[in-house]
């Protein structure tokens, strides 16, 4: 029986698995956010560097350390995606890293970077495409007869 191939995922997975990725991210930040209050005793400056800087690397290490580790995040085991390399391995921490901060200018420049898969025949973002990585998603299995 054939194992079906992975093909380009399209923009509509990827944000699906976005929005299931929000709620363990939330979760993240709010156990950063009591940790923080209980270190500062009370007295957190939300606009702090330090502490907006803790938040963008507690999510940062949520994705590249799900990206490296397994290729998935939460939401994207939910929806089948994988982010792969050209090997079609996990891609690398450093990979993962810089898809991770392209992603993010992505997002700041009102999502230009993440809607031009839509025009990419390979179906990448933009931080696919500097970290030489793609976004792909696994067909059902065939049920067992």
């Amino acid at each position: 029986m054939d194992t079906p191939q992975p093909y380009p995922a399209p923009l509509g997975w990827r944000i699906a698995a976005a929005l299931y990725d929000l709620f363990p991210v939330l979760a993240l930040l709010l156990a950063t956010g009591a940790l923080a209050m209980l270190a500062t005793q009370g007295t957190l400056d939300y606009h702090a560097w330090w502490y907006r800087l803790s938040l963008l690397v507690v999510i940062g290490g949520y994705f590249v350390l799900s990206w490296r580790n397994g290729g998935q995040t939460i939401g994207m085991r939910a929806w089948r995606l994988r982010v792969v390399d050209a090997n079609g391995a996990s891609p690398t921490y450093a990979a993962s890293t810089l898809r991770f901060g392209v992603a993010i200018v992505s997002f700041a420049a009102a999502c230009i970077g993440f809607l031009w898969c839509l025009y990419d025949p390979d179906r990448r973002a933009w931080h696919d495409i500097a970290a030489k990585t793609r976004l792909v998603r696994y067909p059902k299995p065939p049920k067992a007869k």
